[in-house]
Formats: C-alpha cells, structure tokens, sequence
C-alpha cells in the first residue's frame, strides 16, 4: 500500500474553518433549492434581475441592430425604387392599350355603320381608306388608297356613313384624290326635302360649312331643312343627305341665301365608300346606230346608180349630246 507523500494536496487538508464555510454553502444551496422548489422566489429574482439588465442588453446591441436596419432600408428602397419603375411602365404600356382597343372600336363602329348604309341601300360601292388630309383653305380633299388599277375615275361620288362626302377629281394608278362637298369649286344639285324645291349648294369660305346663293326670295327655307341630292347633271344619284339647313337670310332683294352643314363627317373620315351606280344622264340620245344590209351584201357603187354615176351616201342624221351639268365650278 502506498503511503501519501508529506505536503501533497488533501481533500480534508486545511483549517477548519474552510471545512465549515463548505457546509454553510451547501446547506444554504440545499435550503435554496427546497424553496425556490416549493415557493418559485428564484423565479422572482430572476424576472428582477432580468428587468435590471435588459436596458444593459438592448445598449450593446445597439450599434448591430442600427447597422442592419440601415442595410435593409437600403435594399427596400432600391428594391421599391425598381418595381415602381416596372408599374410605371406597366401603366403606360395599358394605357396605350386602352386607347388602341378604344380606336379600334370606334373604327368598327364606324365600318359597321358604312355596311349597314351598303346593305340597306342595295348599291354598289367600293370601300376605301382615308391616307391624307388636306383641309387648308381653298383645298378641301382627301387621298384614298385606291386608284385607276382598281377601277376608281374621275367623277365617282364618295360618301360616307352619314351622307355626301364628295367626288373623285384626280385618280392616279394606286391612289385618288377627292374633292370635299366643302371646297370653294365644289357644287352639288340639291332639293330640300321638305318643300322639295330644287337649288345648288356650295362649298363655303367658312370651314366645314355650304352656302345655298340661288334660293329665291319667295321660297320657305327653314332652319334644320334637310338636304338630298336631286340627281340633276347626272353625276350623284338622287336621295343622298347632303346637310342640314342651320341659318337663311336675305342676300337681295330677289334670292335667299342659306347656309348648311354638310351630313357626312368631314373631319373624323377614316374609310369612305365609292359609289359606282351613277345617275341617269340627263340630256338628248347619243347618235343612233346605222342601219342597212352588211357590207358584203352590199351592191357595188356602179350598179347603185343609174347614169354610171355612184350616189353620194346619205350621212347618218346625228345629234351630238348636250353638256350635262357639271359638279364642278369652272
């Protein structure tokens, strides 16, 4: 058995009076752990203590927790700062869309309108599209997408919807140019369609406006008479609106000079519709055709003839075909 070697450690080596401030620490130990057990006074010390030093606690993280919510802020912000810009242009691209589809409504209103007037009126008509605009002063007319190559001529009455628009005046192979009832040069037989009386209208100085010079004095013209084509020159067929009395006055003592305001919209065009059913011609025949046997049948200029002489050929009675009247001023 090994002996302990003098001046080593020992458990129970030292004064007493270390052995016994053990104890008093254990026994305290042991009636605290009995109490806190029984009564929870630990837990109230705690929850205290915790009050105490939490101020402690929140100081120190402090910096950490400034630093992190600036670095979010940060990125919220870059983060927000896109998805604005993305709503943004979201908002404008169905913007643009509401718009188009809006347009392209109105066009379809507009096209269903220009059929209906088609199919109600049993014509034949040709549909064109609007690609210039020229309203300046003394000019008044309209380009279309149609030409010579697609059976467009001079002289076509154009309309719309609503009435008389106007007449073919230059045609090119591709496109053509029309002449607005509102042109300075333009001129159109009417009849007014209450009284039924006969006149000319033409286009006005003022913009978007007739002029009727030729009313006379004793005729009843009203605000609000409408105005149709009569058909007269042969050039627009007869019953198409041509605009609505707004004002008459006297413009001497023998004619009443009225203006109107054109049927058809001028200036929101976008498709128009030729017309190929002219009017009647109005004037004498044109020649008649030469009637007699064929050539070959025919016999010869010697034995036509008595005396040896061959008969001079009766000319053919001819009248040549009056001027109709035109639509357009010289």
């Amino acid at each position: 058995m090994a002996l302990p070697r003098e001046g080593g450690p020992s458990l129970f080596a030292g004064p007493i009076a270390g052995t016994l401030r053990l104890v008093m620490y254990l026994a305290i130990a042991l009636v605290v752990m009995v109490l806190d057990h029984r009564n929870g006074w630990m837990y109230h010390a705690r929850y205290t203590a915790s009050v105490l030093v939490e101020p402690l606690y929140r100081l120190a993280g402090l910096p950490s927790r400034s630093l992190h919510a600036l670095t979010v802020a940060f990125a919220d912000r870059s983060l927000l700062t896109e998805q604005n810009r993305e709503l943004r242009q979201d908002l404008l691209l169905a913007n643009a869309k509401l718009s188009r589809m809006a347009e392209v409504a109105r066009q379809n209103t507009h096209l269903r309108e220009l059929l209906d007037t088609q199919h109600s009126l049993d014509i034949n008509v040709q549909l064109a599209r609007v690609i210039g605009v020229d309203l300046g002063a003394f000019r008044h007319r309209l380009t279309i997408n149609l030409g010579a190559n697609q059976g467009v001529r001079a002289g076509q009455p154009v309309i719309d919807a609503h009435g008389l628009l106007g007449q073919v005046v230059n045609v090119l192979p591709n496109t053509a140019e029309v002449m607005l009832v509102t042109n300075p040069d333009h001129a159109v037989p009417v009849t007014i369609e209450r009284t039924g009386l006969r006149t000319v209208a033409y286009g006005s100085q003022d913009e978007g406006l007739l002029t009727l010079p030729e009313i006379p004095g004793a005729a009843d013209v009203r605000a609000g008479d409408r105005l149709l084509t009569s058909g007269l020159g042969g050039r627009f067929p007869a019953g198409f609106p041509v605009g609505t009395v707004i004002g008459a006055g006297t413009s001497n003592g023998m004619f009443l000079q009225a203006s109107a305001r054109p049927a058809a919209d001028i200036d929101r065009a976008d498709e128009v519709l030729l017309l190929h059913d002219l009017a009647d011609p109005v004037g004498p025949p044109g020649p008649a055709p030469q009637i007699g046997p064929p050539a070959e049948l025919a016999p010869p200029p010697a034995a036509a003839s008595s005396g040896g002489h061959a008969a001079r050929p009766m000319p053919a009675a001819s009248v040549a075909p009056a001027a109709s009247a035109g639509s357009v001023r010289p």
